[in-house]
Order: C-alpha cells, then sequence, then structure tokens
C-alpha cells in the first residue's frame, strides 16, 4: 500500500483487481477544500487510458511488476519463449500477451517481459529494430522524385510502407511502436 504523495509515473496500481500504470500524475492545491491527485492511468493489458482524481493522502494498492530483460528464442505454435539472461529460465508468452510485438522480433532478440505474480503482462521491445526486407515490388524509374512509398513484407512477416529507391534484400530500421520506416541500414 502506498498514499497519492508516493505516486510516481511507471507505477502500476491495483485498482479493482485490475493494473493500471500511471503515466501522468499532478497534484492539486485549490483555493477551497482539500487538495487531491489528477492522475493519468493505462490499463497494462489492453492499454485505455483513462483519467482518475485521488484526494491526497488516500492509500492505494500498488502491485509489483517484475520487468526482465529477456532473449527471445522461437516461436512454439501459438506460444512464443523467451529466456531469462541471468537464470537461464524458460518462460512460454502465449500470442495475445505478446501482441504487435511479434511483428518486429527476430529469433535472439532482446526484449523486456514484465511479470505480476508469476504471469505475464507484456512485452516491450527496443524503440526500434533492424530487420531485412524480404520482397517488395522495384519502384518506377519517374517515381523517385515524388517521394512515394511502397509496401515492403520483412523478413519477420510483417508489412510496413517504405521508399520507392528500397529494394529487396536490404536492411531497414523500423520504429516499434507504429511500424514506421526509420531508414535504411548501411552494412
Amino acid at each position: 500500500m502506498a498514499t497519492t504523495n508516493d505516486l510516481k509515473n511507471g507505477m502500476v496500481l491495483n485498482l479493482d483487481g485490475q493494473l493500471w500504470s500511471i503515466t501522468e500524475f499532478q497534484h492539486v492545491k485549490p483555493g477551497k477544500g482539500g487538495a487531491f491527485v489528477r492522475t493519468k492511468l493505462k490499463h497494462v493489458l489492453s492499454g485505455k487510458v483513462v483519467d482518475k482524481t485521488f484526494n491526497a493522502g488516500t492509500k492505494v494498492e500498488t502491485a509489483t511488476v517484475d520487468r526482465r530483460s529477456m532473449t527471445y528464442l522461437y516461436n512454439d505454435g501459438s506460444d512464443y519463449v523467451f529466456m531469462d539472461g541471468d537464470t537461464y529460465d524458460q518462460i512460454n508468452v502465449p500470442r495475445s500477451i505478446v501482441g504487435d510485438a511479434a511483428n518486429y522480433m527476430l529469433e535472439n532478440t532482446e526484449v523486456t517481459v514484465a511479470n505480476h505474480e508469476g504471469d505475464p503482462l507484456y512485452v516491450e521491445l527496443p524503440a526500434s529494430v533492424e530487420l531485412v526486407i524480404e520482397h517488395t515490388d522495384p519502384g518506377l524509374q519517374g517515381d523517385r522524385s515524388t517521394g512515394g512509398s511502397k509496401p515492403a513484407k520483412l523478413e519477420t512477416g510483417a508489412e510496413i510502407q517504405v521508399p520507392l529507391f528500397l529494394g529487396t534484400g536490404e536492411k531497414v530500421k523500423v520504429d516499434t511502436r507504429d511500424g514506421r520506416y526509420l531508414g535504411r541500414v548501411n552494412s
């Protein structure tokens, strides 16, 4: 248990049996009435964001979330297998929890896996990854001046938009948060 005075960004609260991560908080002391804390909370599993206000000094239940750096090993049917580099323990994480991160993970990718009471909550990738374009159509000669884009299939199977001048077999940097092309990687 903690009070509203202890709140920090990134702290995870257990409200009515659900886990919420604090993304923003602000202590407010109006001229009349008691002080309060205005927060913006993000649901750990669904990503839904809500605003919630707590009276100052109110006790809130905190949740212990263990964030560990792990290595993605392989896909085992509907599960993804990760290994802790320190203990060599392996855990299976269901596809539903890995979510869109699967589009940007290659074997031996370092990720952060968050656990609560032994249950995996989410998988967090680095901000960007480098992947090879597995297939893309060639750009037309006159298209280069327009700065347009074309679809490209990456080695993970994900499809992103890339500039027309890129071809099959080139390595690109991709933003893992929204799947944006960030640039070409020179080998």
